[in-house]
């Protein structure tokens, strides 16, 4: 995919298959990472939700009660989908989102119960990481050199949050590690469907899928909840979902590199509210981490600033008439 301010060419089939329509589509950097911003914050008010909870819940089941939630949010759109479903060969796409999604979330419910909400936010900054260079080998979307090296210093602010070597790993910490490459996988998907399906679609079926999934390991594990429990899981599905919804128009409006590196912000909010809500201590290799990781995601986004700038100036050439 090509840089900022290009057009994407899409050819469309007309009655003779000699004539072909040439449309071009503007992307939008800005809207894609103001898009992002909004679900940064519905999933930073979706951490703070599955935090309260706590432990009481297995991860599972927390999980299905949460989709299936999900699913009776998108019910009209479900019911508009029945009538007219995604092409046949979408759905295998789709179904393996749904796998690779239902584990990570899994995952991400255990250890959100289990380590401080900057830790969880800082391990899912991997998740980009991955999403990014999955989007340059499979996806075909251009890394300049400075884009590598701000990715890269990005990264070390990771580090610098994580302190590997430094802390006893915990299981709440594997899970999350794990969970990131999983998530990686579900948000590519998200962006090769976003060609073809509407982000109600990506959202609809995501809820479906992940849902079914659950199903089976909830079952398992299933214990009565309280009430309280349940009302919560039902607002997370409502931030989660919305979250998914702005999360896809972000994919549709600016390629992955711009919107994924504005999710690292999630740290500062996700800090605050450990601090503020649930009185964890804000680490200082956190908040440093952090400076490190918002001054790379700030230089990205002026160079994509600047380039798409570029990319509406006319050349000298087409002003002389």
């Amino acid at each position: 995919m090509r840089l900022l301010g290009s057009e994407i060419s899409v050819w469309l089939r007309g009655e003779r298959q000699s004539k072909m329509v040439h449309v071009t589509t503007q992307l939008s950097p800005w809207k894609g990472i103001v898009w992002m911003l909004v679900t940064g914050f519905c999933f930073v008010a979706v951490t703070g939700i599955v935090r309260y909870v706590g432990s009481d819940i297995p991860a599972p089941q927390a999980a299905f009660i949460r989709y299936a939630f999900g699913v009776i949010l998108m019910l009209p759109a479900l019911l508009a989908l029945m009538k007219a479903p995604p092409a046949p060969r979408r759905l295998g796409v789709f179904a393996i989102r749904g796998v690779a999604h239902t584990l990570g979330v899994t995952l991400w419910f255990y250890a959100m119960a289990r380590i401080p909400i900057a830790e969880v936010t800082a391990i899912g900054y991997t998740a980009p990481i991955f999403v990014t260079i999955g989007a340059a080998l499979f996806l075909g979307e251009k890394m300049a050199l400075r884009r590598i090296l701000a990715i890269c210093v990005a990264f070390a602010g990771a580090l610098v949050v994580l302190r590997p070597g430094f802390q006893e790993i915990s299981a709440g910490q594997m899970a999350q590690v794990v969970s990131a490459p999983l998530f990686a996988i579900s948000y590519l998907m998200a962006k090769q469907l976003t060609r073809d399906e509407s982000p109600t679609t990506l959202v609809t079926m995501l809820s479906l899928f992940v849902t079914l999934g659950l199903a089976p390991m909830a079952w398992a594990v299933w214990t009565p909840p309280e009430l309280f429990d349940v009302l919560a899981l039902a607002l997370v599905a409502v931030f989660a979902t919305f979250g998914h919804w702005t999360m896809s128009k972000a994919l549709a409006a600016a390629p992955i590199m711009v919107t994924q590196p504005v999710t690292f912000l999630q740290l500062v909010w996700a800090t605050i509210l450990g601090v503020v809500a649930f009185g964890e201590p804000a680490d200082i290799f956190v908040l440093s981490g952090g400076a490190i990781i918002i001054a790379a995601v700030t230089f990205i986004s002026y160079r994509e600033w600047v380039l798409s700038r570029r990319a509406k100036t006319p050349p000298a050439v087409a002003t002389r008439d």
